[in-house]
């Protein structure tokens, strides 16, 4: 198993402990904040986002390279399309509806939760159906990752 591999277990298996020890995998909590009940779960998400925020910005100072493959890495700005107001609308709804994202879906699976398997069932229908609709090639980070260009360019965000 490679050096990347064994990361991304490890990063994959400590979210989904977060997960699960947080709530974030319990329908409940999402659906109570969905319904503007508790601010938990929003609270939750903004010291995430605080926290992605002042880590992109470190790792653009000190360091533009992957830390395990030390492969470039960069960012650009894409501005708001209709596919992603459209897909935040399909995600929302479905996440109000099943009480789950992929994340929280593979906690449950891990937990036991019954209904988990018809949800991660229907999300994977949900992919399959995206992809055979419109390919893989329909976000525009993959285009780096087939085919990376001979030098590498980035477009600051602000």
């Amino acid at each position: 198993m490679t050096r990347e591999r064994v990361a991304s277990a490890v990063v994959g298996a400590v979210f989904g402990i977060v997960l699960c020890w947080s709530g974030m995998a319990n329908p409940d909590v999402i659906r109570s904040a969905l319904l503007f009940e508790q601010a938990y779960l929003f609270l939750f998400f903004a010291s995430a986002v605080a926290t992605a925020v002042v880590g992109l910005r470190i790792l653009r100072r000190v360091r533009e390279r992957a830390v395990l493959s030390d492969a470039p890495i960069g960012w650009s700005a894409e501005p708001v399309q209709r596919r992603h107001l459209a897909g935040s609308v399909l995600f929302g709804i479905g996440w109000g509806v099943t009480g789950a994202c992929p994340g929280p879906i593979a906690a449950q699976l891990g937990m036991g939760v019954p209904w988990a398997v018809v949800i991660g069932l229907g999300a994977v229908l949900g992919v399959w159906l995206h992809l055979r609709r419109s390919g893989a090639d329909t976000e525009p980070a993959c285009d780096a990752v087939q085919s990376p260009p001979a030098t590498r360019t980035t477009v600051p965000v602000a």
